[in-house]
C-alpha cells in the first residue's frame, strides 16, 4: 500500500500483505546476541557446534526485531499508528542461521473501531516470517491501534 498513509479503514480481516525481506549475517547475529542475549549458541562458535543447533543461530529476539523492522518499513512507518497495547503470542518454529533471508507477511485477523474513541480503532494481526526455503521460522500475534480517517462534514 505504498504511496498513501494507511489508516484504520485500510485494514480488513483476511488481508495479507507481503512485505520486505532481510538477510542476517553471522556478524550481526553475534553482535545482537552479545548486546542482548549472550547465550553460548548465539555468540560462541565452539559452544554452538556442541549445542542442539550445531552452529551459531540468531536470538529469537533478534528474529523478532528483524520482523519489526520490516513491518515498520512496509506498514507502520507510513500509517496512522498510535502504538500497540501488546503482543499476545510469539512462536519460534525454526532457528535462524547466518545467511538466512527472512521474508515477512502481515495478516490482518480482526479489526474493531473504538466505541469510546471514534478517532481510532484496533487491528489484530499475525506477522509470519519465512526463510529463503519458504519454511515458517517465527510468528508474532498482537494488536496495533491506528487513527481513523476524519469524516467529512458533508458525509453526515
Amino acid at each position: 500500500m505504498s504511496g498513501k498513509r494507511m489508516c484504520f479503514e485500510d485494514f480488513f480481516p483476511g488481508q495479507q500483505l507481503e512485505l520486505g525481506s532481510r538477510t542476517l549475517s553471522e556478524q550481526e547475529i553475534i553482535a545482537f546476541a552479545k548486546d542482548f542475549d549472550p547465550q553460548p549458541f548465539h555468540v560462541d562458535h565452539e559452544a554452538a557446534k556442541d549445542s542442539i543447533f550445531g552452529g551459531v543461530v540468531a536470538s529469537g529476539w533478534h528474529t523478532c526485531s528483524t520482523i519489526m523492522r520490516i513491518v515498520v518499513d512496509s506498514v507502520i512507518g507510513n500509517s496512522t499508528s498510535l502504538g500497540s497495547p501488546g503482543v499476545d503470542k510469539i512462536r519460534w518454529m525454526l532457528p535462524v542461521r547466518p545467511g538466512d533471508t527472512l521474508s515477512v507477511r502481515y495478516v490482518t485477523t480482526q479489526v474493531k473501531a473504538s466505541a469510546s474513541r471514534p478517532d481510532r480503532g484496533v487491528v489484530w494481526s499475525t506477522w509470519e516470517a519465512r526463510n529463503q526455503n519458504g519454511e515458517l521460522v517465527c510468528t508474532i500475534e498482537g494488536m496495533g491501534m491506528y487513527g481513523r480517517r476524519p469524516v467529512d462534514a458533508g458525509d453526515s
